[in-house]
C-alpha cells in the first residue's frame, strides 16, 4: 500500500485533485539509511503507558529489522510494566527477542527523553501525554530522528507553534514523521481519497466529524503520596493542559480526515460544550464531556464537529462523513480489509525511513489539525468565534515552568463561557 502525505498548498493550487503528485524524494544520506534496508533499525521509546507499549508491538510487528534499544519514561512503575509485557506476554513472543533495552537504557524521570535520544537510535517513538510533545519532538528533530508522532501534538497555541516551527525543519533535514493519526494509513481512507481526487463524488460541498464514545480515566482514586503533578501526570486525561481537552487528545482523529480530504484547515469556528455528567471532582479534573462544533473553510464549506464522552448505554458513532456535489463517504476507523493501520503506519514509516517507499513527512499537517481543535476548544471554552490567525496569534500557554513529583499545581476550574477568556 501507499502513503502519501497530501499537500495543503500543492491541492489548492490545483485545477484537479486528480493533479495532486506522488513524487517523492529518496533517502540517501548515510547516516540516515543503514546498509541496504537489512540492518536493524534501532528504536527508542518515550512514554511507555499503553499507548506507548501497544505502538512498540506494532513496529516490531511491522518490520522484522527493528529493534527497541531505550526507554524512558516519568514512572519507574510504568516503564518496568511496559518492559515486562513486550517481554512476557503472548502476543509479543514472536519478536520478544528484539526488546535488547538493558538496564543503562532505562530512564526515568522528566528528562528521560534527553536520555533515550542520546541513545544509538534511529527512531524514536513519542507516546507520552500530548502536553510534553511539542518539547520532545523539537529535541527529536534536534537530534536527527526520525519519530512515530503520537497525536495530538500539542494542547495549547504556543505549543503547536512550536512545534511547526520543529515540523519545517524536520522537512528540511528530510527526516521521516509519521504521526498516530492511523487512518493515513487505513486501506479505506486511502480508496476514498483516490475516489474523491478521482472525481467520484464531486466537490466536497460539506463534511462531518463524529466521536461519540464513553468516558476515558487512568485512575479511580487518588494515592495520598502523590503530590499534585503527580496525581495530575496519572490521571492526565482529566488536566486540560496535560491532555487537551476530548476535542483535542481524542476527536483530532476525525477532524484531522476532513482537513485531510479538504486539503486545508479552517478558518473559523463557532462552538460549544460543557460538562453535563462529569462530576465537580477532582479525579474528573477540568475537562469537557462534550464539545460541538461549526467550522468553516477558507471556499466556504462547513464542517460540522461533534463529539461527547457519555457514560456506557449512550448512542455511540465515530465516523466521518465527506459529502460531494454527486454523492459521499462514510468512513470509519477500526475494521479494515487492508492491514491493521496502526501496524501499517509503522510499515510506512519504515519504508520511508529506508528509501523504498514514498517519503513521509505528517508533521505540519497534524500540526494543522492539532491547532484546528484547540481553536474549536477555546470557542466552546470562551462561547467566542475564533478564527485562525486568532489562534495563531494566541499567546495560550498551558505547560507548567517547573516539574517535580511534589509540586503543588491545582488544577484551574472548569471553564465557563462568559467567564474564560481567551487570549
Amino acid at each position: 500500500m501507499k502513503t502519501e502525505t497530501l499537500s495543503r498548498r500543492s491541492f489548492l493550487k490545483s485545477s484537479s485533485a486528480a493533479g495532486v503528485g506522488t513524487s517523492a524524494f529518496m533517502i540517501v544520506r548515510p547516516e540516515l539509511v543503514r546498509g541496504a534496508g537489512q540492518e536493524k533499525l534501532k528504536a527508542g521509546v518515550v512514554g511507555c503507558g499503553g499507548r506507548g507499549t501497544q505502538a512498540v508491538e506494532n513496529l516490531l510487528t511491522a518490520n522484522e529489522n527493528a529493534e527497541l534499544v531505550a526507554m524512558g519514561d516519568v514512572f519507574e512503575d510504568r516503564l518496568e510494566r511496559s518492559i515486562r509485557r513486550l517481554k512476557e506476554s503472548k502476543e509479543t513472543a514472536p519478536f520478544a527477542n528484539r526488546i535488547k533495552v538493558d538496564p543503562d537504557h532505562r530512564f526515568i524521570g522528566f528528562d528521560a527523553f534527553k536520555k533515550v535520544l542520546a541513545s544509538d537510535i534511529d527512531i524514536v517513538m513519542l507516546c507520552t501525554p500530548p502536553g510534553y510533545r511539542p518539547e520532545h519532538f523539537e529535541a527529536a528533530i534536534e537530534a536527527k530522528k526520525h519519530v512515530f508522532c503520537e497525536k495530538p501534538f500539542a494542547t495549547d497555541p504556543v505549543g503547536c507553534r512550536r512545534f511547526m516551527a520543529a515540523a519545517k525543519k524536520s522537512e528540511e533535514l528530510k527526516l521521516t514523521v509519521k504521526s498516530g493519526a492511523q487512518r493515513r494509513s487505513q486501506k479505506e481512507y486511502l480508496d476514498a481519497l483516490q475516489q474523491l481526487r478521482d472525481g467520484k463524488i464531486g466537490e466536497i460541498v460539506a463534511t462531518c466529524a463524529y466521536w461519540l464514545g464513553g468516558p476515558v480515566l487512568q485512575q479511580k482514586a487518588r494515592d495520598p503520596k502523590w503530590g499534585d503533578m503527580e496525581w495530575q501526570h496519572r490521571a492526565w486525561y482529566s488536566f486540560v493542559w496535560i491532555c487537551g481537552d476530548q476535542m483535542v487528545e481524542q476527536h483530532l482523529h476525525n477532524i484531522d480526515v476532513c482537513n485531510w480530504f479538504m486539503g486545508t484547515h479552517p478558518v473559523r469556528v463557532v462552538a460549544s460544550g460543557g460538562a453535563a455528567w462529569r462530576p465537580r471532582e477532582e479525579i474528573y479534573g477540568n475537562i469537557y464531556d462534550h464539545i460541538s462544533a461549526d467550522f468553516v473553510y477558507p471556499n466556504g464549506v462547513h464542517m460540522s464537529s461533534h463529539c461527547r464522552q457519555y457514560p456506557k448505554g449512550s448512542a455511540q458513532n465515530i465516523s466521518e462523513l465527506i459529502v460531494g456535489a454527486r454523492g459521499s463517504f462514510h468512513l470509519r476507523g477500526g475494521k479494515t480489509a487492508g492491514t491493521n493501520p496502526y501496524v501499517q503506519e509503522h510499515i510506512d514509516m519504515v519504508s520511508s525511513i529506508l528509501g523504498n517507499g514514498p517519503y513521509v513527512n505528517e508533521a505540519m499537517a497534524v500540526a494543522e489539525s492539532t491547532m484546528t481543535c484547540i481553536m474549536g476548544r477555546e470557542s466552546a471554552y470562551s462561547g467566542q468565534e475564533i478564527t485562525w490567525e486568532q489562534i495563531m496569534n494566541s499567546k495560550l500557554d498551558l505547560q507548567p515552568k517547573a516539574f517535580d513529583y511534589k509540586l503543588e499545581m491545582g488544577a484551574p476550574p472548569l471553564p465557563v463561557p462568559g467567564v474564560y477568556k481567551f487570549s
